[in-house]
């Protein structure tokens, strides 16, 4: 047996009942229904919310070499155990995983090894802390937690009202009459989608009438007629979609005066299912019949997803106010003469996709944010940058590396620049 399993701790199924699951901090605007849709399943399950107060603690326990996501994810963790607020029997942790090449799919192994030395060091039960991996392929399995359909239901639920709730608030906060009413009916919506959630109400109807709700609750918000330059944000997906992790630049850019606009989560979920389904139609291994039933499985999980997908989108269309995604049939299109589909490692050819599609909706500036020590992220981001403005030459396009040791003022400078192209904007510090 070797090291990376002789520290492996079991979740059991009594952990289920004595211990709180906690998930770093990786969706903003899904992490409250993700938790909604743990809780109806029965697991005690919440996202850590801690700022991290010193990011290099990490550099204790691993190598620099890491990317600046598993730094920091890590650095998350250890902060809240050391915290005090709950001693190590009392919790779980949880580490998504995509799989595929990345780095970051070593965090799981990783996080356990950190956890061990802790304990070697004197802090007892640290290494009696289970880690959880969140995949869908069942890898790493443990005997208390278990992915069911009622959990499966609720966290597709979570992540298209995930992606509801973005675009309303994205499309409404930069133009309110009475500051601060956006996040007070963000909130009121979201507690009314929870319940439905903890309620087990995530059929078809249940859901199409909790976008409506949504979207009219939204429409009611009394906002400016004027129009804000509008800037695209893509990008690795620990980068694009957490707060944490990219500093919050949402909130940076509407002190700027502009207006997000964030691609949605579920096109990237789609994402992943197509890639595996390329993968086992073009490199499977085994028998024909077995590569055949693989691809069928695929497709069938793919045209649920794209029926979910395009359900929201209609609601949406509905309202004739707000602006949606391309769907993901029409958005990986827009990768066809940019990128192969053959590069699907880590978020491939989808940032060529969405970086295409921003220009598309309108955006004069478009970000794509990449984390420090990530070469599929240097790779499927800076390598397309070329073809990009030769398309788009009058859009300012341009990667925001993020890093641990790298200055917020000197980020946020390179952020301006991008945004500013050939125009002088304020710069708004508070």
């Amino acid at each position: 047996m070797n090291k990376s399993h002789s520290i492996r701790k079991n979740f059991t199924r009594r952990d289920k009942n004595s211990r709180t699951i906690l998930l770093c901090e990786m969706l903003e605007y899904h992490n409250v229904f993700l938790e909604a849709a743990f809780r109806a399943d029965g697991y005690s399950f919440e996202v850590l919310k801690n700022e991290v107060q010193d990011i290099t603690r990490t550099l204790r326990y691993i190598s620099n070499d890491y990317c600046y996501p598993t730094v920091l994810i890590i650095a998350q963790f250890m902060e809240y155990l050391e915290s005090g607020e709950r001693r190590p029997e009392e919790v779980a942790f949880m580490e998504p995983q995509a799989g595929g090449s990345c780095r970051a799919g070593n965090i799981y192994n990783l996080l356990q090894r950190v956890l061990y030395k802790k304990h070697c060091r004197g802090l007892e039960g640290y290494s009696d802390i289970p880690v959880i991996s969140l995949n869908f392929s069942g890898e790493e399995k443990h005997s208390g937690f278990r992915i069911t359909s009622r959990l499966l239901f609720g966290a597709i639920s979570a992540v298209c009202y995930g992606d509801l709730i973005m675009c309303l608030y994205q499309q409404t906060k930069p133009y309110e009459v009475n500051p601060g009413e956006t996040d007070l009916v963000r909130a009121e919506v979201e507690e009314i989608l929870c319940r439905d959630i903890r309620a087990h109400k995530n059929g078809r109807k249940s859901r199409a009438r909790a976008y409506r709700y949504a979207i009219e609750r939204f429409r009611k918000i009394e906002t400016r007629r004027e129009k804000k330059r509008r800037v695209g944000i893509t990008g690795e997906i620990y980068m694009k979609f957490s707060r944490l992790g990219n500093d919050d630049i949402e909130s940076f850019i509407l002190k700027q005066g502009y207006e997000p606009y964030s691609g949605g989560f579920i096109n990237y979920c789609i994402y992943l299912v197509d890639t595996e389904r390329y993968k086992a139609q073009r490199y499977g291994k085994g028998k024909t019949v077995r590569r055949v039933t693989e691809k069928k499985l695929y497709d069938t999980v793919l045209r649920y997803l794209c029926k979910v997908q395009k359900e929201l989108y209609a609601c949406v269309a509905e309202s004739r106010h707000f602006d949606t995604d391309l769907d993901f049939a029409r958005l990986k299109e827009k990768a066809a003469d940019i990128l192969d589909y053959g590069c699907n490692t880590g978020d491939g050819w989808l940032i060529a996709a969405e970086a295409a599609q921003y220009v598309e909706k309108g955006c004069e500036s478009v970000l794509i944010l990449h984390p420090f020590g990530c070469l599929v992220s240097h790779v499927c981001e800076r390598g397309i940058l070329h073809e990009l403005h030769r398309r788009c030459p009058n859009v300012s396009i341009q990667t925001i590396e993020y890093d641990y040791d790298q200055s917020k003022t000197l980020r946020e400078s390179r952020i301006l620049l991008a945004l500013q192209g050939d125009r002088p904007i304020p710069y708004d510090r508070s």
